[in-house]
């Protein structure tokens, strides 16, 4: 994990500088500069035709030989970036060099090293060159073997977590896969302790804040480069980079080399590919999915060629306990764009619930508000455990999927519904329709079930599952149609929300009045007014039960 460039300490152990006896006389902190090239020059304005990095080698017979001429000498080089500065003893310096280059080089934390002995400064050209140009070498040889290796797994499919694992293998480095709520997804520690690395990694992960799509945080030590394609990012990835370690006490730690930045980029580009890959491949095989359910449905085929192209795609429906499930949003949406798209991600969500609940079955969206399965279980015993696990699969899996909210908040809420379960292919029909009607009246609950099924609709569910009967539509009329006459002649009177809170509070008139915002008085003058339209006697229970009965009826017909 070195860099393509030496240091300066790397430099004064190469044979031909230890030929020359180096004695290093300032700049100590400056040797874990890293040196881009080699240069000799004996003119003093030398530093005006070089760019930084480069190793200056003089003898000393062109510098200036005034003090002030020396300082100037070591803070042009010192300012346009040398990695350092040897000088060779014996032409002009015979001992050592002028006290004030060593001040002024210290001062500048310049590396200032005497070459004691007559050397070549060519054998010292070609030695760091050398050197450069095998890393470099080294260095491309690898970035191939990262493409190359990248290559291969997107064309294999390979999962997250294989990807993970060899991204840390060719870097020699912890390696995290993270989604955008910073859960971990997949990593690989590269050796080290698990409860070090993802200890606390939520907190962890919030204070790594890297400028741009890839960069290093070197406050944190991380790597990190974001996930995603189509202008969609799903995560990002982050690769531990011990540059403090490598070189303790630097003022900075290095940054990662270039190999790292691609390894990581070129991981992020697997897994954003492969994310694509299998929801197109998925898209596919859910559209035969939504044609397999939908002739179910609507008796479009005969149910053997259902289960004969069912066993095709490996799910197999005979002799098997069926169950229909149901998926929907609680809120409405439907027709919209957005709502188009929230219904392809839970699509998306209910089938890899159905692999890590480890449940076989067909599953596509039904419309364009629900998403239905058909669970094909081999034991009837099982159809409950099964449902518990597909609804905490769903869970994390959208929990896992979904953007950061306002404060991190947690996924729009889905209903889960199934319908009875049944033994014959030929009576699937009966349980989806069972387990969409369900879902549709779930939305009218106030709890929250896992999985609902019908016994938990309760009346306001089964009054909305009778919604176009038109004997519940006439059953409306008859107790309620001349308050709802009443009303739209008199429109800012509205006694139905009068009677709705008289109902609602249990026929309690002095709660009733004060949630509607009204005087007892004025409340007590609209019943008597509602009982006299309805011709009701409101103090009775089974005229307030009739009533009330129509009030959620009007409200499932009205769908509201």
């Amino acid at each position: 994990m070195t860099s393509v460039f030496p240091t300066v300490h790397e430099v004064l152990a190469l044979d031909p500088v230890r030929h020359g006896g180096p004695r290093l006389v300032a700049g100590q902190d400056g040797l874990d500069r890293l040196v881009r090239w080699v240069h000799a020059a004996e003119v003093p304005d030398i530093a005006a035709l070089l760019n930084g990095g480069e190793l200056v080698l003089t003898t000393g017979i062109g510098l200036p030989s005034d003090d002030a001429g020396l300082r100037a000498f070591i803070g042009e080089l010192a300012d346009v970036g040398v990695s350092g500065l040897l000088v060779e003893l014996g032409r002009r310096y015979p001992t050592s060099v002028p006290r004030v280059m060593v001040a002024a080089a210290e001062r500048r934390g310049l590396p200032l090293v005497e070459l004691r002995r007559v050397t070549p400064f060519v054998r010292i050209t070609e030695a760091v060159h050398a050197l450069i140009v095998d890393a470099q070498l080294t260095e491309l040889r690898a970035t191939e073997e990262i493409h190359q290796r990248f290559t291969d797994l997107s064309v294999e499919g390979a999962e997250p977590a294989e990807v993970v694992h060899q991204a840390a293998r060719l870097a020699g480095c912890p390696v995290v896969l993270e989604n955008l709520s910073r859960q971990v997804l997949a990593y690989d520690t590269a050796g080290e302790r698990a409860e070090m690395l993802l200890g606390s990694w939520e907190q962890q992960s919030r204070r790594i804040q890297p400028a741009g799509r890839t960069a290093y945080d070197p406050d944190a030590g991380w790597l990190v480069t974001t996930v995603g394609a189509r202008g969609q990012d799903w995560g990002r990835l982050l690769l531990r980079w011990p540059g403090a370690d490598l070189a303790p006490g630097a003022a900075t730690p290095p940054a990662p080399p270039t190999r790292l930045t691609i390894l990581v980029e070129r991981a992020a580009s697997t897994l954003a590919l492969g994310r694509l890959i299998r929801r197109d491949a998925e898209g596919l095989e859910r559209q035969i999915h939504r044609n397999l359910l939908t002739a179910l449905l609507d008796h479009a085929r005969p149910v053997d060629e259902v289960a004969l192209r069912a066993r095709a795609l490996g799910v197999t429906l005979e002799r098997r306990h069926l169950v229909g499930v149901v998926v929907r949003h609680r809120a409405d949406e439907a027709g919209t764009p957005m709502a188009q798209a929230r219904l392809r991600d839970l699509a998306d969500a209910v089938g890899q619930a159905l692999r890590e609940a480890e449940l076989t079955g067909l599953a596509s969206a039904l419309d364009d508000q629900a998403v239905g399965a058909l669970l094909a279980l081999r034991d009837p015993a099982a159809e409950d455990p099964s449902l518990a696990a597909f609804a905490a699969a769903l869970h994390r899996v959208r929990r896992d999927a979904a953007p950061p909210g306002p404060g991190g908040t947690a996924p729009d809420a889905v209903i889960v519904a199934a319908g009875s379960g049944v033994d014959s292919l030929r009576e699937a029909r009966r349980s989806l329709v069972e387990a969409r009607q369900v879902a549709d009246a779930a939305r009218r609950g106030r709890h929250d079930l896992a999985v609902f099924r019908l016994p938990h609709v309760g009346l306001a569910g089964l009054l909305h599952l009778l919604r176009d009967e038109p004997r519940l539509q006439t059953f409306v009329e008859r107790e309620l149609g001349p308050l709802l006459a009443h009303d739209a002649e008199h429109p800012k009177e509205r006694l139905l929300g009068t009677l709705r809170a008289y109902l609602d509070h249990g026929r309690n008139k002095s709660a009733a009045a004060t949630a509607a915002h009204l005087s007892r008085p004025a409340f007590y003058e609209r019943l008597a007014r509602i009982a006299r339209i309805l011709d009701a006697d409101l103090d009775a229970v089974d005229d307030c039960l009739s009533l009330h009965v129509a009030l959620l009826a009007l409200d499932a017909v009205r769908d509201v």
